[in-house]
């Protein structure tokens, strides 16, 4: 349980990460907030995978890592984007 909770983390962490390092531009956003996204992102990502068949082969799951990593970039996207028009109207 607590190996399954700190994978997540991980996995959000570096996810969040690299979806902010692609994305153009800056995003106002705490890490934390990359963090929560990230973890959301992996899960979506994985339920998308099974979804098409792909998320079970041998060996490493490239193409769940690259189908989280899009839906990562698209979330990191909008999250930024309506946490910073946010931010401006406090």
């Amino acid at each position: 349980m607590i190996g399954s909770i700190i994978g997540a983390i991980v996995i959000g962490l570096i996810l969040g990460v690299l979806a902010r390092m692609i994305l153009p531009g800056k995003q106002n956003i705490p890490l934390w907030l990359t963090i929560v996204v990230g973890i959301v992102a992996a899960y979506i990502g994985t339920w998308i995978a099974r979804l098409i068949g792909i998320a079970d082969t041998p060996g490493i799951d490239w193409w769940e890592h690259i189908i989280q990593l899009i839906v990562a970039l698209v979330a990191v996207g909008a999250v930024a984007s309506v946490y910073s028009k946010r931010s401006i109207k406090s």
